[in-house]
């Protein structure tokens, strides 16, 4: 798999769906490659694309589309400034991956992170999945040895910010709490995410 995830700002994120809607009905369809997609915009009008290809071989050869070069071209109208595009194929999923029965997104954008020790983290989580029934699962995308995005899926906020609250095993929290302390993390809230 390779995604590319674009990060941008907008002060009109109902255009933003829209252009988006817009590329699922009119440009999806000749997409070469193409596994699927989450976006939304955040409260505070970031707003973020995870976009997932068979491989990088695919995801360049839509690009050079010219429907797809036309479909940016309005896109980028609606935001704010450059966006930042991050590229990587070193992308894993958890629990199933994606779901788009999803509710709420989360997207968290990770540096500073031990790998090892996140993936030990996953390892030892797999067990208690069943104590989350919120949590339909994710990706985890690295961008480099220590910094990743992690894509996470609930069925709704509310049931996530209750899920956060539940009491897990011992061990598994005082793993956790490792995680909690390593590195920098930056938090995008999907409350209306577009899944395809």
């Amino acid at each position: 798999m390779f995604v590319q995830v674009i990060e941008g700002r907008t002060s009109d994120p109902a255009a933003v769906t829209a252009h988006g809607e817009q590329w699922q009905h009119d440009v999806r369809p000749g997409a070469i490659g193409y596994l699927g997609l989450t976006a939304g915009t955040t409260a505070d009008g970031r707003t973020i694309a995870v976009v997932r290809f068979e491989d990088e071989a695919s995801a360049g050869a839509n690009a050079d589309r010219p429907e797809q070069t036309a479909w940016w071209e309005g896109m980028a109208k609606l935001l704010d400034g450059e966006p930042n595009v991050t590229e990587s194929s070193d992308v894993s999923e958890w629990m199933g991956g994606g779901s788009n029965d999803a509710g709420f997104v989360q997207v968290m954008r990770s540096t500073g992170v031990d790998r090892a020790q996140v993936e030990k983290m996953d390892v030892a989580f797999e067990p208690f999945a069943h104590l989350r029934p919120d949590l339909l699962g994710g990706l985890r995308i690295w961008t480099g040895s220590d910094s990743c995005i992690d894509v996470a899926y609930f069925t709704s906020e509310a049931e996530a910010r209750a899920g956060e609250q539940a009491e897990m095993p011992a061990e598994l929290t005082e793993l956790m709490g490792d995680f909690e302390g390593m590195g920098d993390v930056e938090y995008f809230d999907l409350t209306e995410p577009q899944l395809a």
